[in-house]
């Protein structure tokens, strides 16, 4: 169930990685499904696979990456839209099936990812672009995630 898990998130990540490039929006209507999704197909895997002490992973990481990213949106809610914010527990959750440092080291890819797309922006000469977040997120997701499961 893991690999159904993987392959959903992997095409949610296009779809979303497309709609955010395209629209600067992440859709509830796509994410929030998704999440539900994947907590309950990760959950079925971590049982299933007779580890259940990966739920906390899963869980806490989707939980702990959505205050973190919604402490962000509340500082700076122009610079970090609510779309990032439940991006980030999508993210969240599948990282967290490899544990809390994966979780970390996701989120900070994402946004390393987000720092060198906007300084490639600027550096283009572009100033007050609007930057959509969500494809750097799901880069750095997918960056530890693809280190972790090969």
């Amino acid at each position: 169930m893991l690999g159904v898990a993987l392959v959903l998130f992997a095409a949610l990540s296009v779809l979303l990685a497309v709609v955010d490039a395209r629209r600067h929006r992440l859709p509830h209507a796509l994410v929030l499904p998704g999440l539900g999704c994947a907590l309950a197909l990760l959950t079925s895997a971590a049982l299933a696979a007779g580890t259940p002490g990966r739920l906390a992973g899963i869980w806490g990481g989707a939980a702990s990456a959505f205050l973190f990213c919604l402490v962000l949106h509340l500082v700076r809610p122009t610079g970090f839209g609510g779309g990032d914010v439940t991006l980030a527990a999508l993210i969240g959750a599948h990282l967290g099936w490899f544990g809390l440092d994966a979780v970390i080291a996701g989120l900070l890819a994402g946004f390393v990812c987000g720092g060198v797309a906007a300084a490639g922006v600027l550096l283009a000469g572009a100033r007050r672009v609007e930057f959509a977040f969500g494809p750097p997120l799901l880069l750095g997701a997918w960056w530890v995630l693809l280190g972790e499961v090969g």
